[in-house]
């Protein structure tokens, strides 16, 4: 397994990977040194990670291998639909994955998802469309909707 350090406009992140995909990226909450060589497996994530944050991309064409268990997987799959700009509640992934009832495995799944960003979690929401419960903390997924958010104004200047 390689990994990496990066520096995000939201602080430092892992991403860790082999040759049968990226199985994780987490917010890292401390100040620590980013890598200096990006292993060769790992540059098509940072790449595209940077245009991400740079307002060039709307979505990653990475090959995946997230760890958990075939219910996670579903909702980690469920997760990927979601546009770019786009919110959906739990109660709707819940609907969407067939059993209104699962709404707290679903939102269980959602926090334990590995893959950051890529696997968009940030982009579920409470059914009143409040900002509830994010691994990498409520300022940073308010950060990410406002970043991803198709109404964003332009400056003027």
């Amino acid at each position: 397994m390689e990994s990496c350090i990066i520096n995000t406009p939201l602080g430092f992140a892992k991403l860790e990977g082999d040759e049968h995909g990226l199985s994780s990226l987490t917010v890292l909450n401390n100040d620590i040194a980013v890598s200096d060589i990006i292993p060769e497996i790992l540059e098509d994530g940072v790449r595209q990670l940077e245009e991400y944050f740079n307002g060039e991309r709307t979505d990653f064409s990475l090959k995946l291998n997230p760890q958990g268990t075939d219910f996670q997987k579903r909702v980690w799959n469920a997760l990927l639909a979601i546009p770019y700009g786009k919110t959906t509640s739990y109660l709707q992934l819940s609907k969407d994955l067939g059993d209104v009832k699962a709404i707290r495995a679903v939102a269980n799944a959602n926090g334990k998802n590995p893959l950051w960003i890529i696997v968009p979690c940030h982009r579920v929401i409470g059914s009143d469309g409040s900002l509830t419960g994010y691994a990498g903390g409520l300022n940073r997924k308010q950060w990410l909707l406002e970043h991803e958010s198709p109404y964003k104004q332009q400056s003027l200047f």
